[in-house]
């Protein structure tokens, strides 16, 4: 009974953690790839009101604007020009990876396509037709369905002030609902008109609709912790049952109905305790192991399904031994 309180809880739990892990890791997958990044298109936009819109409380973690640069031909291939853009500091700490608040912004930042094909670092020092320009950072831009005009390009920080941009960033985790209206914010209007432009998102080979908590709340795997209790109710009411011509016996020997009840719910205690211990152990290790972050949350999501399997045991095969009597004792005999 105790290995069957082991598989069936850590199977169920097992399978509660995988799916919650499952949900941890295409969130994750669409933070990398940008598809949290929504951008303000089609309008001139005030370069410092979109910088500072990741110090607005519970509004983006990054933001900056972008505009498109000039044209540059590097000296070493005259007849091959590359695109550039300008950006705001905001905007160059997006291109820096986990976010990192730290990015130089004393150099040109070049994709790492570039930076392989021209054999350029950090610290590189290149001659153009706009004149010598250094290395800041090499960045990388995967082609997963993001914007494509970064993945080879020269990205030239330039001074939020320096007038109106194309395009506003914003990245926020998990996106609210807010998030559109504080881009259009950024929108420069003049002469009484109202803000052009649309939001959209930076990467589109993602669903713009989705919703890391409603995917959560509704995942199908929300119940196992009800279908282990229904398990657990199962095996207690079996193991009193293959056991009461003994409590039945006991009873027509002389011992009590409470030493007959707290007898069955120590005696059970003790090998549902041990399978849960088991598979809670086994289903913290699986945790650890293949979660990406967190891995203390998604155990502790998952042990409730075992937990709730051991006490749904045990409170079966108390109530269950209740309704055993001795006057039942010749008819279980009989049976057997």
């Amino acid at each position: 009974m105790a290995l069957a309180v082991l598989l069936v809880g850590g199977l169920f739990g097992g399978y509660e953690a995988m799916s919650v892990i499952a949900l941890q890791d295409d969130a994750a997958a669409r933070i990398r790839a940008n598809a949290d990044v929504a951008t303000l298109v089609g309008a001139k936009v005030d370069g410092v009101t979109c910088d500072r819109l990741s110090s607005v409380p519970d509004g983006p973690s990054v933001s900056g604007a972008m505009r498109s640069g000039p044209q540059i031909v590097f000296a070493a291939t005259p007849g091959r020009d590359v695109a550039s853009y300008e950006v705001t500091p905001g905007l160059l700490h997006l291109l820096v990876a986990d976010g990192m608040s730290s990015a130089d912004a004393g150099g040109v930042w070049i994709s790492r396509d570039m930076a392989g094909d021209f054999g350029l670092s950090v610290g590189s020092v290149v001659q153009t037709d706009q004149g010598t320009i250094r290395v800041g950072g090499v960045y990388d831009w995967d082609n997963d369905g993001r914007d494509t005009r970064f993945a080879y390009a020269l990205v030239v920080p330039v001074s939020s002030w320096d007038g109106t941009f194309e395009e506003c960033w914003a990245k926020q985790w998990p996106t609210s609902d807010d998030l559109d209206a504080l881009l259009y914010s950024t929108a420069v209007v003049s002469g009484g008109e109202s803000a052009k432009g649309g939001v959209t998102r930076l990467n589109k080979g993602f669903d713009s609709h989705y919703d890391a908590s409603d995917s959560y709340r509704s995942r199908m795997t929300r119940w196992m912790p009800f279908v282990a209790g229904a398990v657990g109710l199962l095996i207690g009411w079996m193991t009193v049952r293959r056991r009461r011509l003994e409590y039945a016996g006991a009873l027509h020997s002389g011992q009590s109905k409470e030493a007959l009840v707290l007898t069955i719910a120590v005696e059970t205690s003790v090998w549902a305790g041990l399978g849960t211990l088991a598979s809670t152990s086994l289903l913290t290790a699986l945790c650890a192991r293949l979660a990406s972050d967190d891995f203390a949350r998604i155990a502790a999501i998952a042990v409730r399904t075992p937990i709730a399997l051991c006490a749904a045991v045990i409170v079966s095969a108390v109530a269950s031994g209740a309704w055993v009597r001795e006057s039942q004792l010749f008819r279980f005999f009989k049976r057997r």
